[in-house]
């Protein structure tokens, strides 16, 4: 058996959803051909994450952009994990959405944790996690600066969870999130994490890549360096079992 998982990392479309399409297609196709499930794209990635019109550009759950993407889906036979800007009434959220195969959503998550003053000015935080089936696997999502947060990828493992798949927007120089942060949250929390950033520039902010897929033992399954990338990795893979923790079971509150 397998489970392969892509991610793309790339830079931002700045609000061209021709551009944004373009390398969509071009990834999917690609993962698709190397037996991929879906493909992890980054933060934001409709309309651009460091985007000044982000509450004008931002579109209704199943809208415009949600049709397109499932048509891709079904054209590829790939699923998507993406983050966009989602219209919801008067709010805006930093919204991600799954879509399988087909391109049906199944799974939809705002971003709880909120960064810096800029995205708490522009979107309104989401309150609570959520769990999907993905080809059987218990799967969530995460966005970007939810992964640094213990409590948040803690609650996901006692949901059963096990894999967590995070859009993000990492800037420089913070590239410690995906050589530490992450494969420490994978190892103790026993779950797989699939870690999409941008690479390059958009406006003012400079993006470390350094995409990553860490297993539940801290292995780094693909990792890419600062410029664009498409990882592929088999996650249906037997983690060391010298290295699996039981902190779930073992933590005593005081």
């Amino acid at each position: 058996m397998s489970f392969v998982i892509a991610l793309w990392q790339g830079p931002s479309p700045e609000s061209s959803d021709d551009v944004a399409f373009a390398a969509l297609d071009a990834a999917m196709t690609a993962a698709s051909a190397m037996g991929a499930i879906t493909l992890v794209a980054p933060e934001v990635f409709l309309p651009g994450y460091n985007q000044p019109d982000i509450s004008a550009r931002a579109q209704q759950r199943g809208g415009p952009w949600h049709e397109r993407l499932a048509a891709l889906c079904r054209d590829k036979r790939c699923g998507i994990v993406i983050g966009y800007a989602e219209r919801d009434g008067d709010s805006v959220y930093n919204s991600a959405v799954a879509l399988d195969t087909k391109g049906r959503e199944i799974g939809h998550y705002r971003k709880v944790q909120l960064f810096g003053p800029r995205e708490k000015s522009i979107y309104a935080p989401g309150n609570a996690v959520s769990t999907f089936d993905m080809a059987g696997l218990r799967t969530a999502m995460l966005i970007c600066y939810d992964v640094e947060f213990a409590p948040l990828v803690r609650s996901l493992a006692e949901a059963g969870v096990h894999l967590v798949l995070v859009p993000t927007a990492n800037p420089e120089p913070n590239t410690h999130v995906s050589r530490i942060v992450v494969p420490a949250h994978a190892i103790n929390h026993s779950v797989t994490i699939v870690y999409a950033n941008y690479c390059g520039t958009e406006g003012d902010i400079t993006y470390c890549g350094g995409s990553v897929i860490a297993a539940p033992d801290a292995a780094i399954l693909a990792a890419a360096g600062p410029g664009p990338a498409l990882l592929i990795a088999d996650i249906e893979r037997q983690p060391d079992p010298a290295l699996l923790q039981t902190q779930l079971h073992d933590y005593r509150k005081i």
